[in-house]
């Protein structure tokens, strides 16, 4: 099908989503979207120096937040609490990894190449989302392991040790990090720029947690724990009054992540690349 542009050339229309049509090529499959995605993000620089930069500010929180409790002499606590504090920062080059990994093609036109090669826009979302979240998740717990070790080190004996729970705290961060990783695809699918996905990601992360956190009260607590970060910060730490388990506060960060990836899949068949 052609369609002409408003400079009069004429260009090919993008195919609508495919449902079981004979004949029709899909392109691999789901497998074939998965690896066209693995090759995009790979082949591009940005992912990289986010996930480097998550890297370092790892091990800088994680020093800095060990060397404060050595010298408040604060109660021993586990070791892998400071990495899990480290998050409220770090999952910030999660965010900016999975933007870039959507708007990049809108800016630059390629999602309209993206959606001519896998038509079923459902599985161009899908596999980018499961690409970026299963790199945010190892990243995401290699992060963890390193600012463990350095925070071992600068707790100075106030931080306790217990192999199962400093394992399960690592696994815990890096899945909080891939479910936002994949919220974040969801929401860069409904803004397709930029600076609307970070804005909204960056309100909702890290601007309205601290700013109920910071009114106080028992009722603005509440709100916070409904929010993804907060339920993810009782989802990665150990200790403290939590007014829920640790399955519920995951299934809270889910269900944001489901929300976001099903709207901006709504988006996605709604408007063309």
């Amino acid at each position: 099908m052609i369609t002409a542009t408003s400079s009069g050339k004429r260009t090919p229309a993008l195919p609508r989503e495919e449902h079981g049509v004979p004949g029709r090529s899909t392109s691999g499959g789901f497998a074939g979207a998965l690896a066209c995605e693995w090759t995009k993000l790979r082949s591009v620089r940005a992912p990289a120096l986010c996930l480097l930069a998550g890297l370092a500010v790892t091990a800088v929180f994680t020093f800095y937040y060990a060397s404060i409790a050595r010298i408040n002499e604060q109660a021993v606590q586990p070791v892998g609490n400071a990495a899990a504090a480290s998050v409220v920062v770090t999952q910030f080059a999660a965010v900016v990894l999975a933007t870039v990994a959507v708007t990049s093609e809108y800016s630059t036109g390629t999602m309209r190449a993206s959606l001519l090669w896998v038509p079923r826009r459902h599985r161009v979302q899908a596999a980018k989302a499961l690409v970026t979240g299963i790199v945010v998740f190892l990243t995401g717990a290699l992060s963890a392991v390193v600012g463990t070790v350095v925070a071992w080190v600068a707790f100075d004996g106030r931080a306790s040790f217990d192999a199962a729970t400093t394992i399960g705290q690592i696994l815990a961060i890096g899945v909080y990090q891939a479910l936002v990783a994949v919220l974040t695809v969801g929401v860069a699918f409904s803004a397709r720029h930029p600076a609307g996905a970070l804005s909204a990601l960056a309100a909702l992360l890290w601007a309205l947690p601290s700013v109920l956190l910071g009114l106080g009260g028992d009722a603005l607590a509440a709100v916070n724990d409904a929010l993804p970060y907060g339920a993810g910060d009782r989802f990665m730490r150990v200790g403290g009054d939590a007014p829920y388990s640790s399955a519920t506060a995951v299934l809270i960060v889910a269900a944001w992540t489901a929300a976001a990836h099903l709207t901006g899949l709504y988006v996605l068949r709604r408007r063309d690349a």
